[in-house]
């Protein structure tokens, strides 16, 4: 017996765009917490079961200017920009390095596995149903791959971007974190507990990689169109979050991306960011399509 739950919420506390989920496999139970409409319709093929659809309602009001994010961040444009804009992150999926817990850096030898290929199929099925004006994307072909599988049947072709390059890590590159820190313990210790203040005879990769982070944001929003996909890395997608809320590389370990995960922003005329979503994931577990 096969059986769908869609579930759509609108009103949602930080975004007046309805959302639509929908899953193979039906809970046990569901809590309705602050939205102000709640649907969900369950079908299943057994014959004890029948379409149900009910809608829970909350009629209490939005507060704290939940929809108006002015002021919210600074603006990473300086600029007004010409319409306000979407723009879906992903981080790219699991590479041989990942999976021999090697350090990647910018290296390009790291290539997609089975796995890897899977959940890039995976993001692309999940986001079938938003349409995108433009997709960027690392050059390094972990991510390339990624993005060419999320980007394929469209016409317009990848943007590819060296400001989404990962970290360059140097001498670690390539390495089994094992091995790392056997060999250089000063160096693996400082990346993995400050990561801020990491460098190798004065130069600090991460303080370039918020650099590069900044260049990004410009050269991404300025572009012609209202939505758009960006496929890269895990270090260069913090510094990505983290700059467009106003955090500093001090606050790299503040979040955490997986593989596949999808993060989401908005912005406003003024450049000003508003983090809708961060980190998703539920489409590498269920049946799920995003619609946002």
């Amino acid at each position: 017996m096969s059986s769908t739950l869609i579930l759509t919420t609108t009103h949602l506390p930080f975004t007046s765009t309805p959302t639509t989920y929908k899953y193979q496999k039906l809970p046990q139970f569901y809590t309705p917490c602050s939205y102000s409409a709640f649907q969900v319709q369950c079908s299943s093929s057994g014959s004890d079961l029948t379409l149900t659809t009910g809608t829970v309602g909350n009629d209490g009001s939005v507060t704290g200017g939940a929809y108006d994010f002015s002021n919210a961040t600074t603006s990473l444009t300086k600029k007004l920009l010409s319409s306000p804009k979407k723009v879906t992150l992903v981080r790219h999926g699991l590479s041989t390095w990942n999976d021999e817990k090697r350090v990647q850096g910018s290296s390009n030898l790291s290539i997609l596995t089975e796995t890897g290929i899977m959940q890039a199929e995976k993001c692309k099925k999940a986001l079938a149903d938003i349409h995108f004006d433009q997709c960027f994307s690392s050059p390094i072909s972990r991510a390339k791959t990624t993005a060419e599988i999320l980007w394929s049947g469209r016409e317009e072709p990848v943007i590819f971007l060296d400001t989404l390059k990962e970290a360059h890590l140097f001498h670690l590159e390539g390495m089994k974190n094992v091995e790392a820190m056997q060999k250089y313990p000063k160096d693996h210790t400082a990346w993995r507990e400050d990561p801020s203040n990491f460098n190798v005879n004065g130069v600090y990769p991460l303080r370039q990689v918020w650099e590069a982070a900044s260049v990004a944001w410009k050269e991404i929003l300025f572009t012609p169109g209202d939505n758009f996909l960006v496929v890269t890395h895990k270090s260069i997608l913090r510094a990505l979050i983290c700059t467009a809320l106003g955090l500093g590389p001090e606050r790299f370990r503040a979040f955490d991306v997986n593989n596949g995960g999808i993060t989401v922003f908005k912005f406003n005329v003024e450049g000003e960011a508003m983090l809708q979503s961060l980190n998703m994931t539920a489409h590498m577990y269920t049946d799920h399509t995003y619609i946002y």
